[in-house]
């Protein structure tokens, strides 16, 4: 079955870094645009950032663009989003989906505070 499994997730203090990963299975990873979406507590699921599926032109939403890098391996089918100058207003559970949000994984936290 399909699986997209997140981590790396954790708890940082402002400014600091965090790289996620999303180990995807049971599909053709290297065939899918691949996306990261972010759900903060008590709002909707947010478009974070994108990659097409040979690993290039990558877009941003705004308020992350110039502090987050997505890229992928796609011989080891995993996705990441290097994550640095992290804010509080970044805290939310971050997803890997396909960019047809076909397939989800179960997210992973990521919470920033002091």
């Amino acid at each position: 079955e399909v699986q997209l499994v997140e981590s790396g997730g954790g708890l940082v203090q402002p400014g600091g870094s965090l790289r996620l990963s999303c180990a995807a299975s049971g599909f053709t990873f290297s065939s899918y645009s691949m996306t990261w979406v972010r759900q903060a507590p008590g709002k909707g699921r947010e478009w974070v950032s994108s990659i097409t599926s040979e690993g290039g032109s990558p877009t941003y939403t705004n308020s992350v663009k110039g502090r987050f890098t997505i890229s992928r391996d796609n011989a080891k089918s995993t996705l990441y989003l290097q994550m640095n100058s992290l804010k509080p207003e970044d805290t939310a559970v971050y997803y890997c989906t396909t960019q047809s949000r076909t397939y989800w994984g179960q997210g992973t936290q990521v919470t920033v505070s002091s």
